[in-house]
């Protein structure tokens, strides 16, 4: 509770110290370590510092260089609210919205806002288009043979060499590859859970998670999820009893952008190992951080292999690939025989020349670029929105990712706008699509995966302008 005490006092003066003047846009605040002599606080504690005034508005991390105030600094953006779903067990699936969003993917005559990807100038291509050959030559037989079960050797080891990036200490033959991170989730799901089994999530989620989830027969519980922090870790307490399984997006999730403190991972792997269930921790955003340094993941704090990390380069590098996989821990031979049931074997050409990629250093190159250019597009799409949405509109202000979520004036319904924006040639993504209760009307996602243009500008200022006609 001190710690607690200290760390807002702390974040609060600073804050003053930026409202009043005294820190200027531009100024360079002191770094972590610096935080930490000077006030006498855990690095934890300093990091939570600046991630709450990077959630405000008011500080930006700069790759290499420190924590700078922002020129948005003096700009009230209030953050959308914590959700408050029912802590029940519920089945509202908005099959329709979902159906009507993803009709138009790969509609380049649209401006897609609407879907968590990248594309174009932020997609090596060409480079990747030399792995790949690099790869049919490498592979015996040109790759056209089956692999392993557990999937291509070489991404296997690479993949377990980088997991001390975010606190993992991986082997090769803790991994499993999978065609793409949604495939890793769905073996997850049928190896570990049965219909009528019920199955904790974020609310708002994404939609792919709680479709997969009903249609395998499982009941969805959402749970209360803070835009900076994540689920709220006392909800989950609250229905420990009630849920057979987990599954969290605890970095940079999707629609909200949130990314789980230190302190909150630990909590919630602790948890659910005491009650015996099963956490499966989506880390697809993990590497798109906009600070400093890569965020830790759940799968850190395992001690007994409860945790299933899944992840894929399909939000990094190549998503048409579906190249994927997940350290399942103890659940790993239930893992194997979902993937002989279901898939025999993963495509080896596309795994080898991702692994390729990795090993020679050229994925980390790619991805401080794509690091950096996300966080550009971040500070330009909502500098935009700022000036051309309606007023009171709320903002999340995620620290990585690709997600930003819109909370809009109650008036205005969001399904409506959609309509409208299609209209024009621009698609979102409707808040009531990321949730199976009736909840997140006058929410919309806009993903940052699209490089900034200036028909990208012209199309956000037309959305504001939609977004204002629909509270006459």
């Amino acid at each position: 509770m001190e710690q607690e005490y200290i760390y807002q006092r702390i974040a609060t003066s600073i804050a003053d110290q930026i409202r009043g003047g005294v820190l200027k846009p531009g100024d360079r605040l002191p770094s972590v370590r610096m935080l930490c002599t000077t006030y006498k606080v855990s690095m934890n504690t300093a990091s939570r510092i600046y991630q709450e005034l990077e959630a405000n508005g008011l500080v930006e991390a700069k790759p290499q260089s420190g924590y700078f105030v922002t020129n948005l600094s003096f700009v009230d953006i209030p953050l959308p609210e914590v959700s408050k779903p029912v802590l029940l067990a519920n089945n509202k699936e908005p099959k329709e919205i979902i159906r009507k969003v993803y009709s138009n993917m790969g509609n380049r005559s649209l401006t897609l806002f609407s879907y968590s990807t990248l594309y174009d100038d932020f997609l090596p291509v060409m480079k990747m288009k030399k792995e790949m050959l690099a790869a049919s030559r490498t592979l015996v037989n040109g790759g056209i043979e089956y692999d392993s079960v557990s999937g291509n050797l070489n991404l296997r080891r690479v993949i377990a060499q980088r997991s001390i990036t975010w606190g993992g200490s991986l082997m090769e033959e803790d991994i499993v590859t999978a065609n793409g991170s949604m495939s890793a989730i769905s073996m997850c799901l049928l190896a570990l859970g049965k219909p009528g089994d019920t199955i904790a999530i974020e609310s708002p989620c994404y939609p792919g998670v709680f479709q997969l989830a009903i249609d395998l027969g499982f009941k969805v519980v959402e749970l209360p999820t803070d835009p900076v922090t994540g689920i709220k870790v006392s909800a989950l307490r609250e229905a420990i009893d009630h849920i057979d399984l987990c599954l969290l997006i605890s970095n940079y999730n999707t629609p909200m952008g949130s990314c789980m403190p230190e302190s909150h991972k630990k909590e919630i792997v602790a948890l659910l190992d005491q009650h015996n269930i099963p956490l499966i921790e989506d880390d697809v955003y993990g590497d798109l951080y906009f600070g400093n340094q890569r965020p830790s993941c759940c799968k850190a704090y395992d001690k007994t292999g409860n945790v299933l990390w899944c992840s894929s380069v399909s939000k990094t590098l190549a998503p048409g690939y579906r190249v994927g996989w997940v350290a399942p821990g103890k659940y790993k031979e239930q893992i194997l025989r979902q993937k002989l049931l279901h898939e025999i074997s993963t495509p080896g050409l596309m795994q080898e020349a991702v692994a390729s990629f990795m090993r020679t250093g050229k994925y980390d190159k790619h991805l401080r670029k794509l690091r950096h250019g996300l966080y550009e597009n971040y500070q330009k799409y909502l500098n935009t929105i700022i000036t051309s949405f309606p007023v009171h509109t709320k903002i999340n202000r995620p620290q990585g990712g690709l997600s930003l979520w819109i909370e809009l004036d109650q008036r205005i319904d969001a399904l409506a706008l959609y309509d409208l924006a299609i209209a024009e040639g621009i698609s979102i993504a409707p808040g009531r699509m990321f949730t199976v209760q009736e909840q997140f009307q006058n929410c919309i996602r806009l993903c940052i995966g699209l490089p900034w243009s200036i028909s990208v500008d012209q199309k956000l200022q037309r959305l504001g302008e939609l977004s204002k006609q629909l509270m006459k």
